[in-house]
């Protein structure tokens, strides 16, 4: 069975000369990707021609371009039951763990394996160690999976899922994400070797850029909690006006006052969620059907929560609502990512 590292690579050094020779030499092709690095570095990648394919385009686009390019290659020039493994040119993965993981893609067409690494050792950058945890949380609370590292980029599995993987969106650091998100809604499972943690000079050469590339991986999280911020200032409005003109029926008027202003900003809610969050093409009938049941929960448990606070520890009635709103906030999110905008496969 054949073997394929795929390596995008953006302004280059000797490292990728070296990595795709010892490649060779273990008989694994490979394909590595010029991200629009420049005329300087055409040296570097005329050099690694020698021992790989060597293609590219002009302009940097981003890595999740480059990878896209490289499996649109790979899928043209190779069998299904090749195995492809992305590698980063920046000296990272050993060619033991290489190895490893291609080895363990071999065992079914349709998994996904990462070379996951420990981030206990002391030449680990404080940005890597924190960048990881992070995200191995949201990771965590918007898949319901948890990978212990979600920033690798050493993966292996059959070509068989190249056509899954270049119809993510996403075209720079954001895409290895989407991936690891698009995984468990597509029933592709995960499954995780350890590899050696090796940074050189503290990650230096990364192009890796912390404030526009989290954001980019982050982003779904993001536009969701302005969503639901949008919303919640439209219920709370709502809410406030509705309890006051209804202060007069008690509990009644807190249960109605809850549920108008439910309904208004649920159904907003809804419609930015499925065209801006999620951006979903399915069944509106289904996905609306599947929201309101979510909606008629939430509301349900809302104003019973409400009321228990108001109830029986008195507290004030827009205290209780925002407390309540801010516990309803990580039940929904989970919910719309694993139930109600769920691409079919």
């Amino acid at each position: 069975m054949t073997t394929v590292a795929l390596i995008p690579s953006y302004q280059p050094d000797a490292r990728l000369l070296d990595l795709v020779a010892d490649l060779r030499l273990r008989g694994i092709e490979g394909v590595v990707v010029d991200d629009g690095s420049g005329e300087r570095y055409q040296p570097f990648f005329r050099a690694a021609a020698h021992s790989a394919t060597v293609i590219g385009y002009a302009g940097n686009r981003g890595k999740g371009h480059a990878l896209k390019s490289g499996l649109r290659y790979i899928q043209r020039h190779f069998s299904a039951d090749t195995v492809v493994v992305t590698v980063d040119a920046d000296g990272q993965h050993t060619l033991d763990d290489v190895v490893r993981c291609a080895n363990e893609a071999q065992q079914a067409d349709n998994i996904m394996v990462l070379g996951c690494r420990t981030f206990d050792g002391e030449n680990v950058p404080l940005r890597s160690r924190v960048g990881n945890l992070v995200t191995r949380g949201v990771y965590r609370l918007a898949s319901g999976t948890r990978v212990s590292d979600t920033q690798t980029g050493l993966r292996a599995f059959s070509a068989r899922l190249i056509d899954f993987l270049v119809a993510i969106g996403g075209e720079r650091y954001e895409y290895e994400m989407n991936v690891l998100l698009a995984c468990p809604s597509h029933h592709v499972p995960i499954r995780e070797v350890p590899i050696k943690t090796i940074y050189e000079d503290g990650n230096s050469t990364s192009h890796f850029r912390p404030m526009q590339d989290s954001l980019r991986i982050y982003g779904d999280i993001l536009a969701f909690v302005a969503s639901s911020l949008a919303s919640f200032l439209v219920d709370f409005a709502l809410f406030g006006m509705l309890s006051g003109l209804m202060a007069a029926w008690g509990s009644a008027g807190v249960v109605f006052a809850n549920v108008g202003a439910r309904l208004v900003s649920a159904t907003t809610n809804f419609l930015f969620n499925r065209r801006v969050v999620f951006r979903s093409h399915e069944n509106l009938y289904g996905e609306a059907m599947r929201y309101a049941l979510l909606a008629l929960g939430i509301m349900v448990g809302n104003t019973l929560t409400v009321l228990f606070l108001v109830d029986m520890f008195a507290v004030p009635t827009l205290v209780a609502k925002l407390v309540t709103e801010v516990t309803f906030f990580v039940a929904s999110w989970v919910i719309q990512r694993r139930f109600v905008f769920v691409e079919r496969s």
